[in-house]
Formats: C-alpha cells, structure tokens, sequence
C-alpha cells in the first residue's frame, strides 16, 4: 500500500522543479486554514531579491501545473511572495545558509526570565541551534522546543 503524502509535500514536489526552472529558491509551502477560507503559500527567494514579476511568473506556473493534476480536494486562495525580510527559518539548508547572522527567536517558556532572544546563529546541527546574545550569553535549544525563528534584518531595531 502506498503512503498518502500530506498537501504541502505533494505541492513543494510539483513547485520544486518550476522554481529551479525559473532560477528560483523555494524557501517554504504551507497550506493554512484561516477562519472559512484555506491558503495555499508559496515562498521563493533568490539572489539579489525576488521581484513582482518572479511571483508573477511562478504564480503562473504553479497554477497551470495545480489544474492538472488537482491534488487540492478543497477549495483554496494560492499566494506566491517572497519570505521577506524577518524570513522564517525551517528547514535545516536556512539555518546553514544563516550561520553567523543575526537572528530572533521565541521560546514558548521563558528562559532567564525571557521568551524572545535576538542575537548571531553561531551553530546548527540536526535540529539544535546555539545562539550567542547580550554579553557572550549563549542559548541552546531544539527548533522544535521553539515558537518560531527569523532572520533578524533589520537593523538598528535590536
């Protein structure tokens, strides 16, 4: 018997191969519910920022691809943008390609009387980050014992 595979990897294996046609990064697929109406989200990235018209184009591509194969029983919005600035970090290639920049994350206990932490991603290794802040301080913990994680880009707003 085959294994049924959940909405978001049969949609990152159809998008996967479009983006890199179209010299793309996927960053993320979700598939979300929010109140009556489900979203289908994209996110591609690449050098130099990702434009209106590589939305556009993916956009286009996706949802001919989405037509046939209709792989969505429900009735869904698609979205395709870029992951912006404050980028969420998921997959293990994120956290490589981010090692030694600045990034936030929120804990959802507090940890030395905090639950959000801005400082350098210094080690990632099968799902364990270490993350020095304020003052040599570092903070070790699992992707998975977190909120979320983000790039933290903006500077001047520590």
């Amino acid at each position: 018997m085959s294994e049924r595979k959940n909405t978001v990897s049969v949609v990152w294996d159809m998008a996967k191969p479009i983006a890199d046609s179209l010299g793309l990064i996927l960053w993320d697929v979700r598939f979300q519910k929010e109140g009556a109406n489900r979203y289908l989200r994209i996110f591609i990235d690449k050098e130099g920022g990702v434009s209106i018209d590589d939305c556009v184009d993916m956009s286009h591509a996706i949802e001919e691809k989405l037509d046939e194969t209709d792989p969505i029983e429900q009735s869904y919005n698609l979205q395709v943008s870029s992951p912006g600035i404050e980028r969420d970090l998921i997959r293990d290639e994120h956290f490589a390609k981010y090692i030694g920049e600045k990034i936030m994350l929120k804990l959802p206990r507090a940890v030395d009387g905090r639950k959000e932490f801005h400082g350098i991603l210094e080690k990632y290794e099968n799902g364990n980050l270490v993350m020095s802040y304020e003052d040599g301080k570092t903070l070790e913990v699992n992707k998975k014992e977190t909120s979320w994680i983000r790039l933290d880009d903006f500077p001047g707003f520590d």
